[in-house]
């Protein structure tokens, strides 16, 4: 508690510290909900520890934050309930964006939004639906975000030939010794290098995009249901609009956990994608191109190959990135993924005359 307290204490936050709780399910930064008492009213704020192992430099990855948070909120000025439709970055005392404590650390505050939470699973059409429609509207919002370019907090996130490469070097190194232990989910990921520059080669604009578009990214309204904020903007940055309507529908549209170990119920269900291509629409209709359009249906299929592959990466040199809790979570993760990808491919055509037809 004393620690967390002195560490809040750096930030301009009016009132005394009062309690601290672990918070979030994220893979990458720890994340704790704090409260605070000013004048007898409590008050709370989310205090995140950013993982600066991932995202070495920083200053640039608040940048990005305090730009696009900024653009967010002139352009929702006015709107009904504006203040919790975008994330407010609290400085600190010295009004910078992160503090470093005196292990190292660093760590940023954000206003907690009320009565709004997430979800791990989507358990409807209905919040597929707003969840999709709040991603797209906020890459409508961020469609004029005026230059310079936003920087490459994560560079070549969506590269997937790049991230192809780095599997096979995963591979050909072994350094954990559980390449036999993946045989088939190698084989599987090398008989599709041929479709990992789909994207690439379609020559699409690059945009202001979120690339972390999981379903517990969204704040949904507590008493409607709506979507109404986007978070873990860690990865905020240029990307291409498809990447984030596909990574959706990779973590949309399953029933299954992501480190599920019964790949039985991992399936990419229709009702669910028809949903997310509702949403997204709904919102991404006002900015995106017919090429990109015609090109999110291939997205989903390589967004979920490309994050299979990373956890696939990642198993084999011992699971340096992703946090595990068991020494084959990542190769489970692995698996559902490709799982995942297989069943798009079964229903493609489908889905691509879905997406036409809106």
């Amino acid at each position: 508690m004393t620690r967390f307290a002195a560490i809040a204490s750096a930030f301009a936050i009016p009132g005394e510290f009062v309690s601290v709780s672990p918070t979030g399910s994220g893979h990458i930064n720890d994340t704790y909900r704090i409260a605070f008492a000013a004048a007898g009213q409590p008050a709370h704020y989310i205090l995140q520890r950013i993982n600066h192992h991932i995202f070495t430099d920083t200053a640039a990855l608040m940048q990005n934050i305090q730009r696009v948070t900024s653009h967010l909120a002139i352009k929702l000025a006015g709107e009904p309930d504006s203040q919790r439709r975008t994330l407010s970055v609290i400085p600190t005392r010295d009004s910078l964006a992160h503090h470093v404590d005196p292990l190292g650390n660093y760590w940023r505050v954000y206003r907690f939004i009320e009565n709004a939470r997430t979800f791990d699973i989507v358990a409807s059409p209905a919040q597929a639906y707003e969840a999709a429609r709040a991603f797209g509207h906020f890459q409508c919002l961020l469609a004029d975000l005026a230059a310079p370019r936003l920087h490459d907090t994560i560079p070549g996130f969506h590269n997937t030939p790049k991230r192809f490469a780095q599997l096979q070097q995963s591979i050909a190194a072994d350094v954990a010794n559980r390449a036999h232990l993946a045989r088939q989910e190698i084989d599987f990921a090398l008989a599709r290098e041929a479709f990992t520059s789909v994207l690439l080669d379609a020559q699409l604009p690059e945009r202001a995009t979120h690339n972390d578009t999981k379903l517990n990214n969204v704040l949904l309204d507590d008493r409607t249901g709506e979507g109404i904020c986007v978070i873990d903007l860690d990865t905020v940055m240029p990307g291409l609009a498809p990447c984030d309507f596909g990574d959706m529908v990779r973590s949309a549209t399953s029933p299954a956990a992501e480190d599920a170990q019964d790949l039985a119920r991992v399936t990419m269900e229709f009702p669910m994608f028809e949903a997310l291509a509702r949403g997204y629409l709904a919102s991404a209709n006002e900015f995106i191109t017919p090429t990109e359009r015609s090109h999110l249906v291939a997205a989903a299929r390589l967004i979920a190959l490309e994050q299979g592959l990373r956890f696939l990466a990642d198993y084999l040199a011992g699971d340096p990135y992703y946090k595990t809790h068991r020494p084959s979570q990542n190769l489970d993760r692995c698996r559902t993924q490709f799982k995942l990808v297989a069943s798009i491919e079964q229903q493609e055509d489908a889905m691509q005359r879905l997406v036409e037809s809106l």
